[in-house]
């Protein structure tokens, strides 16, 4: 077992990405996506996926890609969002290769009122493909669960077959995920909305498979964005494993699992829940809100240990005279967030049994 001869270490686009998610579904695994909004996130994530000896994936949600780009620059007709996207898969390109993990670099949702984000990632995605022979992203997420299905599904076609021409992957979603994210609020959806049914999955896969393969759908099933009171949030991972069989006996697959599924809104979910949504198929988590409260959490506690030398640049518990620069260089701080991320980004790693996917035949960075 292991990934070593079937992908390489660096970010994955293409036949290698369809090769990769093949090998999650067939061996039971799902690959966390973390969103990360600065550099100090993206090689965190870099680091845990090196450390615990398995691919990943880095997204950019449209807010954290525009929050990527500095705050300065203003994000009309999503000029920031888009500039931030493209910085952030540049320096993903550059340093996942060096941590010698393959990456999956994947925009987040994208709502009908963002497809100029959407379209800006596409031409940058165009121009490195024709430069490069391959697209600077490996995949992007198209939301327009908001919208009536025909019209979905009806859009996610129309920019397949443009994804198609140069190797990405589709991301769609059907059905509603709960909560909010990134300004879009779904909080005040109707319960019975949050569960897509298995005509729906099949809709979307009966549309995508004539154009290609490599699309893969998030179909709720009582998915929250967010942290929820425990028994707020119910989950029915087994509704997944239904979509799977209604495919299959429609298609007359010879797949188990014919469809490539994503689980939104994972924060909170017990480890249970999130084993069953894999073992039916799930081979991407989106996870954002248990990995922001970590690395806050790393600042928190590194503030609360070391308060004292804290206070002022000069003087502190060993001195009025004292300096105190090595514990307020932001490269101090900010390491500790980054090093409390890690260590939640390993239970996500663990949760979705993504450890050690590579194998121990991988070469050591």
């Amino acid at each position: 077992m292991g990934l070593d001869g079937i992908v390489p270490p660096g970010v994955v686009t293409g036949a290698n990405l369809l090769k990769l998610m093949e090998y999650c579904r067939d061996n039971k695994v799902a690959l966390p996506a973390f969103n990360c909004t600065s550099t100090s996130t993206i090689n965190a994530v870099l680091q845990a996926a090196r450390d615990i000896n398995s691919p990943v994936i880095i997204q950019f949600s449209n807010g954290g890609a525009a929050f990527l780009a500095g705050k300065g620059i203003k994000n009309t007709n999503e000029k920031a969002s888009v500039l931030g996207s493209i910085a952030g898969a540049q320096h993903v390109r550059l340093m996942a290769k060096h941590y010698n993990v393959p990456v999956v670099l994947h925009s987040d949702h994208c709502a009908k009122k963002l497809l100029p984000w959407f379209d800006g990632m596409l031409e940058a995605d165009e121009e490195y493909f024709k430069a490069n022979g391959e697209p600077l992203f490996s995949s992007h997420m198209l939301d327009l669960s908001e919208e009536y299905d025909e019209e979905n599904i009806a859009t996610c076609v129309k920019y397949f077959k443009r994804m198609s021409a140069i190797n990405l992957w589709l991301e769609m979603e059907i059905g509603i995920t709960g909560g909010e994210e990134d300004g879009v609020d779904n909080t005040s959806v109707k319960a019975e909305a949050l569960y897509t049914t298995s005509e729906q999955v099949h809709k979307v896969y009966s549309a995508l498979s004539e154009i290609g393969p490599m699309f893969s759908i998030a179909a709720a099933f009582g998915n929250v964005h967010g942290v929820y009171k425990a028994g707020n949030v119910v989950l029915s991972p087994h509704l997944l494993g239904n979509h799977q069989k209604y495919i299959k006996e429609k298609i007359n697959s010879n797949l188990d699992k014919p469809a490539f599924l994503v689980m939104h809104g994972g924060s909170g979910s017990t480890e249970a829940e999130i084993r069953e949504a894999v073992n039916n198929g799930v081979i991407k988590m989106n996870i954002d809100t248990d990995t922001q409260w970590a690395y806050w959490e790393g600042v928190k506690n590194f503030y609360k240990k070391n308060e004292g030398y804290l206070q002022g640049q000069v003087g502190n518990p060993d001195g009025e005279d004292k300096p105190n620069k090595k514990f307020y260089d932001p490269r101090v701080w900010i390491r500790a967030g980054e090093e409390s991320m890690m260590k939640r980004a390993h239970e996500s790693f663990k949760n979705l049994n993504g450890e050690n996917v590579l194998g121990d035949a991988w070469p050591k960075a």
